[in-house]
C-alpha cells in the first residue's frame, strides 16, 4: 500500500519585524525548507515592516518529512543577508490540525545548535560475556550534515557518551558526507547494566580555533539494549532540544497557512468500481439521471475544497479519455437547472470550476505562449499607470511634459494612451491563437455552444465560451502572474496597478462589452471605445475556436499534453562533468534548454538552425542538487543519464535562484517519475583533482553518498495522471459525507423510490473491500 503525502502553504504576510537597516527598516523575504532542503524563497519586500508576500506553494512528499521551516531574512546588497527568526512547525503539529493551520506564529531566535540536519549510520551492541562487559559501537558513516564552515562544509567527528564514559572517532575535514569505519568500544561495570538513561552519540564539527561546532545527537534508551543486544541502522541526527524562545513577539510574526494531506493508496482493483460509476455518469450524457456519483459529490463536498475535487475529477477523466463527455455532462446539467440566464457558469459550481481547472491543466503551455512576451513587457517598462482619479499621485510619476510636473489630466492621457496599447496587443495576441489552441479545448468549448445554444439561440452561447476565456482563464492570468507560471516573482505596486487595470478590461472584453458604464468604476469609460472595438473580433474568434470538425470522440483526451510538447524552456548555465576541469567561473556556459516528456536538449541558442544535444528522458536515473562547495556556485542541478552501454553520463545545470532551479528540478521528475533506472542514491557533490568532493572518495564508480529525493516535485498543472491517487481523493470526499448520502437515500426511498445510483455510492462506502483499509485511511 503506497502513501501518498502533499503539503500546502501560503506565506501570507508579516507584521512588526525589527528594523535591520541603517535607514530604520528592513527588506525582508522568506526562505522555506523542508527537512532543512531549501523549498522556496519568495520576493524581497524592499523597505517595510509589515510585507505582504501571498506566495503559495504544493509540494508531493512521498518519502514523508519530519518538518516546515520558516526563516525570515533581511536582504542586502553588501555582505551576508541578516537573520531575522524563524518559525518551526513539525509534521505532527500540522497533522493535528484537521482543516490546517491558518494563524499569525511569532518568529523564534534562529540557535544555532537547533540547526542541525542530516543522518549517521552506525551499528550499537552491548557486550556480555564472561571477560568484559561493554559498549561496543560501529561508526560507519553520515550523510547531509550542516555546513558550519565558510567553504561550505564541516570537519566532523562523532562521540559516544553514556554515564561518566566515552569516546571519539577521528576528524574527517572538508566533507559533509564523513566515512568513518571505525570501532569504538566502552567499559562498563556490572552495575551499569541495571542502570537506566540513554547512550548519546553526538556529531560535532571540529573547530581549530574556537569551540566546536554542534552538528546533531542521537539519543538510545539503554533498555533497548538489553532487548536488542544489536543495533543498526541510519539514525536521524536530532537538536540539543533547548526551549525555542518567542521573544515575547519582539522579533516579529508572520501569517501563515499550512495544510498536510496524506493518504495511503490501495491496490488499483479495489477503485474500479468507483470508476465504473464514474464512467457510467458521462458514457451516456442523453440519459443523465437527476442523480449521479458527480451531483452527489456536489451535494457532500464545500465551497473551499469543490476546486480541489474538480481539478482531481478532470485529471481522472482525461486518464479515462473522457474528459470531454464529463464536462459535457456538467454543462448539460448547469443549463438545465439554470433559469436566470445572467448567472449561468458564474457560480461556484462543479460544472464551472471543473471547466476552470480543465483549461489549466490542458492549456497551461497554451496561455504561456500568447500571454507571455506581453507580460514580459509590462514588467520591463514598470510603467506609472493610473486612471482613478481618487487614487493618481503625482509625485510617482515621471515628467511627461517639459513645461513642468505633470497635471493630473496629463497622467490619465499617458495612462489610457499605454493600456490601450497593451490591451490592443492582448486581444490581438489571443483572436490570432486559434490555431495554438489545444484541440481538446475547441471540442470542449463546441460542445458548450452546442448545449447552451439548444436553450438560447441569442448571445448566451457566445458569453458562456468568453466567460471561461476570458473572465476565468486569460484574466487571473494577467492579474497574477506568478500563479500561472508567467513569472518567477509576483509584481511590484506599480506593475500589480497596470495588471489590475488590464485585467478588468479584459473581463469587459470577456463580457463582450455588455455591462459597459453599469458599474461604479466609472474612470474606466476612457476604454470602452477599444473595449467595443474588440467585439467583433472576439466574436469572429469564437465562431473560429469552436469550429473543429473533430467531435467528442475523435480528439485525444488522455494525456494532459502531447510527448513533443515542450513543457517548460529558458535559459541556463550548463557544465559537463567530462572533458578538462576549467576555473567554475568558466566552466559554466549559457546554453537554451528545452524539456518535453520525451527529452531534455539543449543547444547555444533557441535559433531553429543552432544543433541540439539532446538526452532521452527514459535514460535519466537521477535529477538531484548539487553541493554549493562542488564548484563554489549556488543553485546547481546534476542530471545523470545512463546510455545503452550502461555508462553514466551527468551534466550540471546552473539556475539564477532558488525557485528557478526547483522548477527544474521538478519539471524533470515528473517527466521521468515512471523510469525504471532511477538510482536509490547519489553523490551531491562533484568528482574533481581524482575524488568525490561530497564524501572524498576515490572511485569514480563508488554507491553515491546520499539518497535521491526524485519523488519530491513541486505541485501544478503539470503534474502526471496518477488515477489511484486522484480515486482516492474522491472517495475520501465521498467517505466523509457517507451520513449525508445515507440520509438522502432513506429521504428519496420513502418519496420517490429507491434510486440505484445513490444506492451503489452508499454501499461503495460501506462495503468490506474498502471498509478494511478505513483504519489505515483515517488513522
Amino acid at each position: 500500500m503506497a502513501k501518498n503525502t502533499s503539503l500546502y502553504f501560503r506565506i501570507v504576510e508579516g507584521r512588526s519585524l525589527p528594523a535591520k537597516d541603517v535607514s530604520g527598516t528592513s527588506d525582508p523575504y522568506c526562505i522555506v525548507k523542508v527537512d532543512n532542503e531549501v523549498v522556496a524563497r519568495t520576493a524581497t519586500v524592499w523597505k517595510n515592516l509589515n510585507p505582504f508576500w501571498g506566495e503559495e506553494y504544493t509540494l508531493h512528499l512521498p518519502m514523508g518529512f519530519h518538518s516546515l521551516s520558516f526563516y525570515v531574512m533581511d536582504e542586502d546588497t553588501i555582505g551576508h543577508d541578516d537573520v531575522i527568526g524563524k518559525i518551526l512547525l513539525s509534521k505532527d503539529a500540522i497533522g493535528a490540525q484537521a482543516k490546517g493551520l491558518d494563524n499569525w506564529l511569532n518568529l523564534t531566535r534562529v540557535d544555532p545548535d537547533e540547526e542541525v540536519q542530516g543522518e549517521i549510520h552506525l551499528g550499537l551492541e552491548l557486550l556480555r560475556d564472561a571477560k568484559r562487559i561493554g559498549l561496543r559501537c560501529h561508526f560507519i558513516e553520515a550523510r547531509d550534515l550542516a555546513p558550519r564552515d565558510i567553504s561550505g562544509t564541516s570537519d566532523p567527528f562523532a562521540r559516544i557518551l553514556f554515564n561518566n564514559h566515552s569516546a571519539e572517532t577521528s576528524i574527517i575535514k572538508k566533507t559533509r558526507y564523513p566515512h568513518w569505519s571505525e570501532t569504538l568500544e566502552l567499559e562498563l561495570e556490572t552495575w551499569e547494566l541495571t542502570e537506566g538513561g540513554s547512550v548519546t552519540v553526538e556529531v560535532w564539527d571540529w573547530d581549530m580555533v574556537g569551540k566546536n561546532d554542534f552538528l546533531g545527537k542521537v539519543e538510545i534508551p539503554f533498555a533497548c539494549l538489553h532487548k536488542t543486544p544489536l543495533l543498526q541502522g541510519w539514525f536521524r541526527l536530532l537538536p540539543l532540544g533547548n526551549h525555542e524562545d518567542d521573544a515575547g513577539g519582539k522579533l516579529g510574526a508572520l501569517r501563515l497557512k499550512v495544510r498536510l494531506v496524506e493518504d495511503r493508496i490501495l491496490p488499483s482493483m479495489y477503485y474500479q468500481p468507483l470508476i465504473d460509476l464514474l464512467v457510467e455518469s458521462v458514457i451516456s450524457p442523453a440519459e443523465v439521471e437527476d442523480s449521479s456519483p458527480l451531483t452527489m459529490l456536489e451535494e457532500v463536498t464545500t465551497v473551499e475544497s469543490r476546486q480541489d475535487v474538480a481539478m482531481t475529477l478532470v485529471k481522472i477523466y482525461l486518464g479515462q479519455g473522457l474528459v470531454v463527455p464529463f464536462l459535457d455532462y456538467l454543462s448539460t446539467r448547469e443549463v438545465n437547472h439554470t433559469s436566470d440566464p445572467n448567472t449561468l457558469f458564474r457560480s461556484n459550481s462543479l460544472a464551472s470550476k471543473a471547466m476552470e481547472q480543465f483549461m489549466k491543466a490542458v492549456g497551461m503551455l497554451y496561455l504561456h505562449e500568447v500571454l507571455k512576451p506581453i507580460i514580459n513587457r509590462i514588467f520591463e517598462e514598470k510603467k506609472y499607470i493610473e486612471l482613478d482619479p481618487c487614487k493618481i499621485d503625482l509625485n510617482r510619476t515621471r515628467r511627461i511634459s517639459f513645461k513642468g510636473a505633470a497635471s493630473e489630466a496629463e497622467v490619465r492621457e499617458s495612462s489610457v494612451e499605454m493600456l490601450q496599447g497593451y490591451l490592443s496587443s492582448i486581444v490581438e495576441s489571443i483572436v490570432g491563437s486559434v490555431a495554438q489552441c489545444p484541440p481538446v479545448m475547441r471540442v470542449a468549448f463546441k460542445q458548450l455552444h452546442k448545449r447552451v445554444e439548444e436553450k438560447d439561440t441569442g448571445m448566451l452561447s457566445y458569453l458562456a465560451i468568453s466567460g471561461f476565456f476570458f473572465l476565468r482563464f486569460f484574466a487571473p492570468a494577467i492579474l497574477t502572474p506568478k500563479l500561472f507560471h508567467l513569472r518567477d516573482q509576483h509584481a511590484d505596486t506599480r506593475t500589480s496597478r497596470t495588471l489590475l487595470l488590464l485585467a478588468k478590461a479584459v473581463q469587459s472584453v470577456g463580457n463582450l462589452g455588455l455591462q459597459l458604464g453599469h458599474g461604479k468604476e466609472l474612470w474606466m469609460e476612457p476604454l470602452h471605445p477599444i473595449i467595443l472595438c474588440s467585439v467583433a473580433s472576439v466574436k469572429d474568434f469564437l465562431d473560429k475556436l469552436i469550429d473543429i470538425d473533430q467531435d467528442m470522440s475523435e480528439v485525444p483526451q488522455r494525456a494532459v499534453f502531447l510527448p513533443s510538447v515542450t513543457v517548460k524552456e529558458g535559459y541556463l548555465q550548463k557544465h559537463k562533468a567530462e572533458g578538462p576541469q576549467l576555473l567554475s567561473r568558466f566552466a559554466f556556459k549559457k546554453r537554451y534548454f528545452w524539456l518535453s516528456s520525451e527529452t531534455l536538449s539543449y543547444a547555444k541558442t533557441l535559433d531553429p538552425w543552432q544543433v541540439r544535444s539532446s538526452i532521452p528522458i527514459q535514460c535519466v536515473c537521477v535529477v538531484e542538487r548539487v553541493d554549493e562547495n562542488a564548484f563554489q556556485q549556488q543553485h546547481v542541478m546534476q542530471v545523470v543519464a545512463q546510455d545503452n552501454d550502461g555508462q553514466m553520463h551527468t551534466i550540471y545545470i546552473q539556475c539564477k535562484n532558488v525557485n528557478e532551479l526547483n522548477q527544474w528540478l521538478s519539471a524533470i521528475r515528473k517527466a521521468s517519475i515512471y523510469n525504471e533506472r532511477m538510482l536509490p542514491s547519489f553523490h551531491p557533490g562533484a568528482y574533481r583533482s581524482g575524488k568525490w568532493t561530497c564524501c572524498l572518495q576515490a572511485n569514480r564508480a563508488t554507491l553515491g553518498c546520499s539518497r535521491t529525493h526524485s519523488a519530491v516535485t513541486l505541485g501544478d498543472w503539470s503534474d502526471p495522471l496518477d488515477p489511484d491517487a486522484e480515486t482516492q481523493t474522491i472517495y475520501k470526499q465521498l467517505l466523509q459525507g457517507r451520513d449525508k448520502l445515507r440520509s438522502v437515500l432513506f429521504t428519496m426511498y420513502y418519496h420517490d423510490g429507491l434510486c440505484p445510483t445513490i444506492f451503489r455510492v452508499v454501499t461503495l462506502t460501506s462495503c468490506s473491500a474498502m471498509a478494511k483499509y478505513n483504519f489505515f485511511l483515517f488513522n
